[in-house]
């Protein structure tokens, strides 16, 4: 286990092990806070963290859709090895047991939880989507969480409706949930950790009316990449997801429909902002907020219109990249901002965590711990890491490998009547940040392309070598190996294209026969 220079050497920083807060928000774009690039948001508690903690740059999600992170974060490990995704899979209840909420509970924490859990612990090959977080409330000692999306009307969400009065709005309720966990956990000898998942900023797009004046005058600035125009030069297969559909179906094109439509996102920003504020100003009447760690993120970005695109999943900066601000207040160096550029996954909070409280992380994780890059910010923990995009429609699913400087992507779909051909792309993130430029057939980068391809075949060995052996997973040790001819892979995307079209069939065939049933129940009355 990795342990920080100065706990180490502070005998009494050792036998008083840190408090622990672990915010996650909800599609929140790396560009959304000040620390990193955007003046015009209002986020003046995240500001003050950042202030005082270290902010990283680079940081990823190595799969950016609600439901695979999230397990990805309590679990430590890659999708293809935790086997938890939407249209995959539930997380199998071994892994649940080296999740970092139990460990921490195994070693003494008294562990909390509130807010959007997303994912089912389950070891029934059946998803049960319904039930998420329900197996596992009882594990923690103190629960506030719910299934599927949750509601923002606070009442509408049982763990936390009796907090509807104050705080009609979820988000703030979380605040307040957690203030009440912290109250109770100081009474034990034991440290705590709390592990907050906003439902904040997801759609729909219902903001605490107590924030509406924050932005009602804000002109939003578009970033570079802003466009349809600015995503002719990628590949066609990134256009036959959602996120492309989305861009017009949410009215993106539409200049006064776009500020209104990111005022009200960054309004429920500027909500979770607050919480944590509350959150904050509550570790101080405390008075432990002198050993409490705190930690932000993100379950995945969000297009904002770049690339002619909405929402999320895909492996572009806006899609993967969030924010990340960890800030210890017992580091000899938490009195002024420290920026990182080294490139981080989503994986690396949990043992990072783990880390933080001296608990030794499972060798089976994925998940490097982060102390060394809080003691010097140009240390490097990862080389590169792996962006994962297995969900959604076949034709937009890719594997990608990020590094210090350039990001790969394969798009392994194939179409002849469509004229679509598999396909490569080349960013050169240091000197092309909005990923304006592919530059996979510049011979000027022969090397480079030779290189990021080396490293992603390596990325992808790992997956042949460690993917868990249900939930569909093995099929894309085929389907992601560039080396591979079409014939090898048409039989296994002929069988997802089919599987798909099932589904729809189904919820098609159950949403009717549910209209028939209530009309047939409406005339009976």
């Amino acid at each position: 286990m990795a342990m920080t220079t100065y706990a180490a050497s502070n005998d009494a920083t050792k036998e008083k092990r840190p408090n622990i807060i672990f915010f996650f928000s909800d599609d929140q774009c790396y560009n959304s806070q000040k620390n990193f690039g955007n003046n015009q948001t209002k986020t003046p508690s995240l500001d003050k963290l950042a202030s005082k903690g270290v902010v990283f740059k680079r940081h990823y999600n190595t799969t950016a859709i609600c439901m695979a992170s999230r397990a990805n974060v309590m679990s430590g490990l890659y999708e293809y090895k935790s086997g938890c995704n939407f249209d995959h899979g539930n997380l199998a209840t071994k892994l649940w047991t080296t999740s970092y909420p139990m460990l921490l509970k195994q070693n003494g924490y008294t562990v909390g939880f509130a807010g959007k859990f997303g994912f089912t612990v389950s070891d029934a090959e059946e998803m049960e989507v319904h039930r998420e977080g329900e197996h596992v409330k009882g594990d923690f000692d103190f629960w506030a969480g719910g299934p599927k999306q949750t509601s923002y009307k606070t009442a509408e969400n049982v763990s936390i409706a009796h907090y509807a009065d104050k705080y009609p709005h979820s988000t703030r309720a979380y605040g307040a949930a957690t203030i009440d966990f912290m109250k109770s956990a100081v009474k034990k000898d034991n440290p705590f950790c709390m592990s907050v998942f906003f439902k904040a900023p997801h759609k729909p797009s219902l903001p605490d009316p107590f924030f509406d004046d924050v932005y009602k005058d804000t002109h939003f600035d578009k970033l570079p990449n802003y466009g349809r125009e600015a995503g002719e030069h990628l590949c066609q297969q990134s256009r036959m997801g959602r996120q492309y559909k989305k861009f017009t179906a949410w009215g993106y094109q539409d200049d006064e429909h776009y500020q209104q439509s990111l005022r009200v996102y960054h309004q429920l920003i500027y909500g979770v902002d607050y919480a944590i504020g509350m959150i904050m100003d509550e570790l101080k009447n405390l008075e432990i907020d002198d050993n409490t760690i705190i930690i932000f993120s993100s379950d995945n970005g969000y297009f904002c219109g770049s690339h002619g695109l909405g929402g999320k999943v895909l492996p572009y900066e806006e899609g993967a990249r969030v924010p990340l601000i960890v800030y210890d207040p017992r580091h000899p160096k938490s009195t002024h901002t420290r920026e990182t550029t080294s490139i981080t996954g989503n994986v690396d909070i949990t043992a990072t965590i783990l880390d933080f409280a001296q608990v030794k992380i499972p060798s089976h994780y994925d998940g490097k711990s982060l102390l060394p890059i809080i003691d010097d910010h140009t240390t490097q923990v990862h080389k590169n890491i792996p962006i994962t995009q297995a969900w959604g429609e076949v034709a937009a699913q890719s594997f990608s490998v990020v590094e210090q400087q350039y990001k790969y992507v394969y798009w392994f779909y194939k179409n002849e009547k469509m004229g679509i051909e598999p396909a490569e792309e080349l960013f050169d993130i240091k000197g092309d940040p909005f990923e304006m430029k592919n530059i996979a057939n510049d011979p000027a980068y022969k090397e480079v392309l030779a290189n990021m391809r080396g490293l992603y075949d390596q990325q992808l060995q790992h997956w042949k070598n460690e993917c868990v052996k249900n939930h569909g997973y093995p099929k894309y040790g085929v389907l992601y190996d560039r080396k591979l001819d079409w014939a090898q892979k048409e039989a296994y995307i002929t069988a997802m294209t089919e599987s798909k079209d099932d589904k729809k069939s189904t919820k098609k065939a159950s949403k009717k026969a549910s209209k028939e049933k209530k009309a047939a129940n409406k005339g009976k009355k």
